[in-house]
């Protein structure tokens, strides 16, 4: 962690809803006036769509799995050092991973590439990371303790999935069985790279809908958010949560224990930028504070 360059960093699976996350933080940003450097979480996968592809097909030959939730297909070391430099410098080196088309066109590149590296911008206030492995850790490599915010997207896992083959089938054109193939040959990965996050999160914003996802295989159509709640978990020793405040401003709000709060779906955008607005000021206030300690160092 860096009180001089902070790093928040948004953690959950593809297609878990992360992006909803972004777009509230975002819109945080705006209102604060805030200059991040943005990091997608998928740049760091070591291989571009068809070589991961052909990595997948070797495995499948060898008798082992390997997935876009493991260490084979990502590089944890390469993440890291990025958050470890930016948190000592402000800089480090960033590309992106072009999923779509639309994405890749203007690089003139095909969809399942990278960009090359180049720096982050300058003078940014903070880092802003979003993908699968905010929050990972392993015997090699500690990702979480770099980072000043971490929130962790996790709707029910059959949610999850629902999402994930309707948005896979629908904007990046893969088959349904495709999908589940890929989830299927993921679960090991998720159980030992991906879940345990979660419990190293500041905050947790799970959805759960109210209506049957009982067959996530034969769903057609994701669950709105207003089909849905959403149980928000804070970390026991933050003190600095206003529950009285949160339960007064987002309508239908109640305590579901002494640290969690449940939201009606429809109501989580605003419960987001309630509950993350102070606990980024919060992080400025202190980027402030170590920027005024430093020029008084140096001033004397």
């Amino acid at each position: 962690m860096s009180a001089k360059h902070p790093i928040i960093a948004i953690t959950g699976s593809s297609g878990a809803g992360t992006t909803t996350t972004t777009n509230a933080i975002r819109h945080i940003f705006r209102n604060l006036n805030v200059n991040a450097a943005v990091v997608g979480g998928d740049s760091f996968h070591r291989f571009t769509r068809p070589e991961m592809e052909v990595e997948i097909r070797k495995a499948q030959e060898q008798g082992r799995h390997i997935s876009y939730f493991g260490p084979r297909a990502n590089d944890f070391e390469l993440l890291e050092t990025l958050f470890k430099e930016y948190g000592q410098t402000g800089g480090g080196q960033f590309r992106q991973y072009l999923h779509t088309f639309d994405e890749a066109v203007p690089f003139n590149q095909m969809p399942g590439t990278f960009t090359p590296w180049q720096a982050l911008p300058e003078n940014t206030d903070l880092l802003f990371y979003e993908g699968l492995h905010g929050g990972v850790k392993t015997e090699e490599n500690n990702v979480a303790r770099h980072v000043d915010l971490l929130v962790g997207m996790v709707p029910i896992v059959n949610l999850e999935w629902i999402q994930k083959i309707v948005r896979d089938t629908t904007d990046r054109g893969h088959s349904r069985e495709a999908v589940m193939s890929s989830i299927v040959r993921g679960l090991d990965d998720y159980f030992q790279y991906i879940t345990p996050q979660f419990s190293r999160t500041h905050v947790n914003f799970q959805r759960v809908p109210t209506v049957d996802t009982s067959n996530p295989f034969s769903a057609r159509e994701i669950p709105t958010q207003d089909e849905s709640f959403v149980v928000v978990r804070f970390r026991r020793e933050m003190k600095n949560v206003n529950f009285p405040y949160l339960l007064q401003m987002i309508d239908g709000a109640f305590m579901s224990r002494i640290n969690t709060l449940v939201v009606p779906g429809g109501k989580m955008g605003l419960a987001m930028e309630l509950i993350l607005t102070p606990l980024i000021e919060d992080i400025l206030d202190e980027k402030r504070r170590a920027g005024s300690q430093m020029d008084w160092v140096t001033d004397q």
